[in-house]
């Protein structure tokens, strides 16, 4: 019964909402650093390595959020 605490859950929900508002902020920073717009170049232009470059950069920020939170 102690997984359904709900300490813990609360504490999961405000810590995942945490880590994505800053993923979504330092995804915002790259963007606003970069000379063209990322996300017109990703849909518009179909740019895939550009793509997989933003995704790197997520997966990287999110490894380092989760590291970060559960220590």
């Amino acid at each position: 019964m102690e997984y359904l605490n709900f300490k813990l859950i609360t504490a999961s929900v405000v810590y995942s909402v945490i880590g994505i508002l800053i993923l979504v902020v330092s995804f915002v920073i790259i963007d606003k650093l970069t000379p063209k717009t990322l996300w017109k170049e990703i849909v518009d232009e179909h740019n895939t390595a550009l793509a997989i470059v933003a995704a790197a950069f997520m997966l990287s920020v999110a490894l380092i959020i989760s590291a970060a939170i559960h220590g």
